[in-house]
């Protein structure tokens, strides 16, 4: 695991401190599962099964929904049952009881009638065909990013349009002050008209990554975790935190920081129902091993207003360069920097543009938007665009040439060659699930 990594999720998990409580739609919960939380009543708590409690899944989003009074959580899942324990005793911890159900099958909560909406924090690779399965069973959907391509990511919008569900892709930096303010500053004309957004990311996996097959885990249901991916032997590298740095379930640094920095880039440009129209660059990539998505990259994006968005790999960081001056920063949540100076102390007036934000971070949006029934402030379509950027840097390394995209609708005007790689056959029998 990278430092950058330890250091991110360290950071959130000390950033998760301050909620609040507020009035939640009705639902049911037995009376015995008030708990200690037993200060909001039964009938006015959102109900959550936790599918995917690793890491992250646990440290921030089962702790995040732990602290807020009108949440209640009922059941955790996970293929590997170290993993769901922890998450179990957890729960326990906060509510002072043992009714917490726990599940390998995350069709088990899905089937759930008790249940409002739960959390995906699996691996890439599961994230759309989980959710859509989540809508269609009546759940509202906060999910983990990013997508694995273009095409599911289109059908997950669909789908949530179609059975009118509310859906939160889940990233905090739309929440963090420093990346809100400079998106607002920028979006409100402060550094005139922009012409160059750039953006830096971590680079990929250090190592190649061991191939060799080993025993599967005691306990671990190994061929769920691949789900629809195509069969692998089994290998420590592959899974849990190393899944990142391998197409068959992610799109390295790329799609994983980038669904956090690459957001910023479109919502300070104003572009978050589209994206660029070209894409080019390099990439560098381990030739042996276990490993295959780029460790190192340079690429350049085109808008079809002149706007260039440049990504390295790196230090994280966001930058916007317009015509009367920049602002940026360089670190994950660093302290703004802008020149001229004058730009950080600029008021936004009532009658300018006030982007969206939840201070108290993306499960608290997610619980508001569940009771009000309005959009999430990183809804399905934001989202998908968003991802779409990285996938396009992606296809543009592997085939190593200059790649025309349509927006609208979704496709390379120059290869039909880049246009088979905008989705994925799914294994039998999960192919079904998003479908």
């Amino acid at each position: 695991m990278s430092k950058r990594h330890l250091t991110r999720r360290g950071f959130l998990r000390q950033a998760i401190a301050t909620t609040s409580a507020g009035i939640a739609l009705p639902s049911v919960v037995r009376s015995s599962a008030l708990g200690k939380a037993g200060d909001v009543a039964a009938s006015e708590r959102i109900t959550l099964g936790m599918i995917g409690t690793g890491g992250h899944g646990r440290d921030v989003n089962l702790r995040s929904f732990l602290s807020h009074r009108d949440a209640q959580v009922i059941a955790v899942c996970d293929v590997d049952p170290t993993q769901s324990q922890i998450a179990r005793q957890m729960v326990a911890k906060q509510y002072g009881n043992q009714d917490c159900a726990v599940y390998r099958d995350f069709r088990e909560v899905l089937a759930r009638s008790d249940i409002d909406a739960v959390m995906i924090s699996t691996p890439d690779h599961w994230h759309v065909p989980i959710a859509i399965a989540a809508a269609r069973a009546g759940k509202d959907v906060e999910c983990e990013k990013p997508t694995l391509t273009i095409e599911e990511g289109r059908r997950l919008v669909e789908t949530m349009k179609r059975y009118h569900r509310v859906f939160q892709w889940s990233t905090e930096d739309r929440s963090v002050d420093v990346y809100h303010r400079m998106c607002e500053l920028v979006r409100n004309g402060r550094i005139g008209k922009v012409h160059t957004i750039k953006v830096g990311l971590p680079s990929g996996p250090a190592e190649a990554g061991d191939p060799t097959p080993m025993p599967v885990p005691e306990g671990f249901d190994y061929d769920m975790w691949l789900g629809p991916a195509p069969w692998a032997p089994y290998t420590k590298g592959r899974c849990h935190w190393n899944f990142r740095w391998i197409f068959d379930y992610s799109g390295g640094m790329l799609t994983d920081w980038g669904a956090h920095l690459l957001d910023g880039a479109q919502w300070g440009n104003d572009t978050e129902q589209t994206g660029p129209v070209a894409v080019e660059g390099q990439g560098v990539f381990w030739r042996d091993g276990l490993y295959n998505t780029a460790k190192d990259f340079h690429l350049e994006y085109t808008y079809a207003k002149g706007v260039k968005l440049i990504v390295d790999s790196g230090t994280p960081s966001l930058r916007f360069e317009g015509s009367e001056g920049w602002i940026g920063n360089h670190g994950w949540r660093a302290k703004l920097q802008a020149e001229p100076a004058s730009i950080l102390g600029s008021v936004i007036g009532a009658n300018e543009t006030h982007l969206t934000t939840c201070r108290q971070g993306e499960q608290r949006n997610f619980l508001d938007c569940v009771k009000s029934r309005q959009e999430c402030y990183f809804p399905p379509e934001i989202g998908h665009r968003c991802f779409t950027i990285a996938h396009l840097g992606n296809v543009a390394m592997l085939l190593g040439k200059k790649l025309q995209w349509d927006p609208q609708a979704e496709r390379f005007t120059n290869s039909e060659e880049a246009n088979r790689m905008l989705g994925r056959a799914g294994r039998s029998p999960w192919s079904a699930v998003c479908s």
